[in-house]
């Protein structure tokens, strides 16, 4: 007989009415519609690596909001109805947790579980510690550094402005994110604005997309045979870590020079060491490199790839560019000045933000597995059986949202469900803990930007690829000084 977790009872109540009722006897995940697959392979070989999430998509618009594919052997339960995605992220982390094949990949490439991989106890022993690290009163604290490095961001740019030279707005961006994350998360201001491209930030960029790859993969190729690629992201992951031990000692160092570091941390690794070293914390040093490690890649890619989408689509929806502008200079027009409560009056801009968000998501699914037999919709769910959560589909469908296709940042200041829809940040016990520093570091940036320029352009390859994060290609963008 099939059991299900006391879970189940509150995902069938979020469930959508258009779904069979849940007085009906749950269907198996056979018995769903899908793609025809092949023999091992399931539907791999339909799924392109640097498109995946389009292709699951468009499956979802042809199959509906519960359907089924295979990935190698594993049966997958795709979920894009908003409500039932929004029940399972609450249900973090008893009810379901990050695929296997997730932890397996990070292992594999020597890496430490920081909060994002952990699970249960072990998660909410991290998270605590990580929620001290971004703790209003430390964002507070780390804002002055923030501040800086979006003013060398615009003195950059106010070169190119007078130059005349087109700018390439994703590489400027990665740099602006290194430089916010070297120096809040670890005391480190690696200046690579100025001083051009970091060594770890090359590394980074090559151990997400290999991550993703790897997770994606039929067969585990690269425990029989390494390609050079293989070799490649191996050698990235130990360059890393050795870095990431480097702030580590660091830090430590600093703690012991300075032993009122440890209630007073001047950055969010010194907050994490402190409550680390707090009796019964539970935390030992590889959890710590775990956290920096996951500071490091999901502080980079997801923030620049969210402004980078956001400039684009506000260089093409003048009348939202030019309420943006005239919001940044009466409330935040010079970065040597800028406050927390400037950059939290920028209400515009904040909506601007969620807009692009919900048309451009960072992370347009989340893979999760289940912890227990459960039924989710109208499906029933085996334990260890993995869900596609999709995240982008009731929010940019028109049945759900007016006018859905359009850049319409008020939308956000009107309420409505919009907010329930959209879910950039997750959803849950689990909502990303960097969500406030993410939205300030977007804000000073645009304020940099937007203060002080006139976009005349953002051109170049806009489509879409997945990597790590859902990013667009290479854009350039150029730039007037402002007039007057």
């Amino acid at each position: 007989m099939f059991k299900t977790a006391p879970l189940s009872a509150r995902i069938l109540a979020d469930m959508d009415t258009t779904t069979t009722s849940a007085a009906s006897a749950p269907r198996r995940i056979s018995a769903l519609p899908g793609p025809r697959g092949l023999p091992f392979l399931g539907n791999t070989l339909q799924l392109r690596p640097s498109k995946v999430h389009a292709d699951v998509e468009a499956m979802a618009r042809r199959y509906g909001p519960l359907f089924q594919m295979r990935i190698g052997r594993q049966q997958v339960l795709v979920v894009a109805d908003a409500a039932l995605v929004g029940a399972i992220l609450r249900e973090r982390p008893d009810g379901f947790r990050r695929p296997d094949v997730t932890a397996r990949v990070s292992d594999e490439l020597g890496g430490e579980r920081g909060v994002f991989l952990a699970e249960g106890a072990v998660w909410r022993k991290q998270r605590k510690m990580v929620m001290q690290a971004f703790a209003p009163h430390a964002i507070k604290a780390y804002f002055p550094l923030l501040a800086r490095v979006g003013a060398r961001l615009q003195q950059r740019w106010a070169q190119a402005a007078r130059d005349g030279r087109p700018i390439a707005l994703n590489a400027d961006l990665k740099r602006y994110t290194v430089d916010v994350i070297a120096g809040l998360a670890f005391g480190e201001e690696v200046n690579t604005i100025e001083n051009g491209d970091d060594v770890v930030q090359r590394q980074l960029e090559l151990i997400m997309e290999g991550t993703a790859r790897r997770s994606l993969m039929p067969v585990p190729y690269w425990r029989y045979v390494k390609l050079p690629y293989d070799r490649r992201l191996e050698a990235a992951v130990r360059a890393t870590r050795a870095a990431t031990n480097g702030f580590i000692a660091k830090a430590r160092q600093r703690m012991q020079d300075d032993p009122s570091r440890a209630s007073h941390p001047h950055n969010m690794l010194e907050a994490m060491l402190a409550a680390a070293d707090q009796e019964g914390s539970g935390i030992d040093q590889g959890a710590v490199i775990g956290n920096v490690s996951t500071m490091l890649l999901a502080g980079e890619d997801t923030t620049s790839s969210a402004l980078s989408w956001l400039i684009w689509l506000l260089a093409r929806h003048p009348a939202a560019l030019q309420r943006a502008q005239e919001e940044v200079r009466g409330v935040a027009p010079d970065p040597s000045a800028f406050t927390i409560e400037q950059m939290d009056r920028l209400e515009f801009v904040d909506a601007c933000a969620h807009e692009a968000m919900r048309l451009k998501p960072p992370a347009p699914f989340l893979p999760l597995q289940a912890n227990h037999d459960c039924v989710v919709g109208d499906v029933r769910v085996p334990k260890d059986c993995v869900l596609w959560c999709v995240l982008r589909h009731d929010s940019v469908s028109e049945a759900k949202v007016h006018n859905a296709a359009a850049f319409d940042p008020q939308r956000w200041l009107d309420g409505g469900n919009v907010r329930q829809l959209a879910m950039p940040f997750g959803s849950g016990p689990r909502l990303c803990p960097g969500r406030y520093l993410s939205l300030l570091e977007i804000k000073v940036a645009m304020a940099c930007l937007l203060g002080a320029f006139d976009i005349v352009s953002v051109d170049g390859d806009s489509g879409e690829y997945h990597g790590f994060v859902m990013q667009s290609g290479a854009l350039t963008m150029r730039l007037l000084p402002r007039a007057g």
